[in-house]
């Protein structure tokens, strides 16, 4: 029996409406999947906001970011992107350069450390979102792909 989001939080009233109730249940959901991944990743010392930087480096290339798009291309947005990036080069995790000709732009790559966690990590997280997503089937996951994208089109 699939669980219902009003026992879950323990609420005794009903919703407001339907639509609280999916709002409710999005974030609920998100916050149950985060926390799992974050801890499944814990073990390579990194944090699911790092990982996404990660991810989005390695698919820009040696040609790298400036600041600006790796934060737009972020799944959930970060308040300080400076500091998250100070923190992580100082890890050793990306590099920065400056552009001779214009002083202001800073490009972002990752570092070939970097790259080497990922490549570990990347059958220990597809694992993840086997175990964490594995309630759905394919054409459910195509589904739940597609109504989440019409959600994040209309807004």
């Amino acid at each position: 029996m699939t669980p219902r989001l009003q026992d879950e939080i323990r609420q005794t009233r009903p919703f407001a409406s339907l639509e609280q109730e999916a709002f409710l249940s999005c974030g609920r959901t998100w916050a149950v999947l985060e926390h799992a991944f974050s801890e499944g990743i814990k073990p390579y010392g990194i944090t699911l906001t790092q990982y996404n930087v990660l991810r989005i480096l390695r698919g820009a290339g040696q040609e790298g970011l400036c600041r600006a798009e790796v934060m737009e291309r972020m799944i959930a947005q970060v308040p300080d992107a400076t500091r998250l990036l100070d923190r992580m080069e100082v890890a050793g995790l990306i590099e920065r350069k400056r552009d001779a000709a214009d002083r202001r732009f800073v490009t972002t790559r990752i570092t070939s450390h970097a790259l080497r966690l990922l490549q570990e990590m990347d059958r220990p997280v597809q694992a993840l979102h086997r175990r964490h997503l594995g309630a759905l089937d394919q054409p459910e996951l195509r589904r739940l792909i597609d109504l989440l994208g019409r959600i994040r089109a209309a807004i």
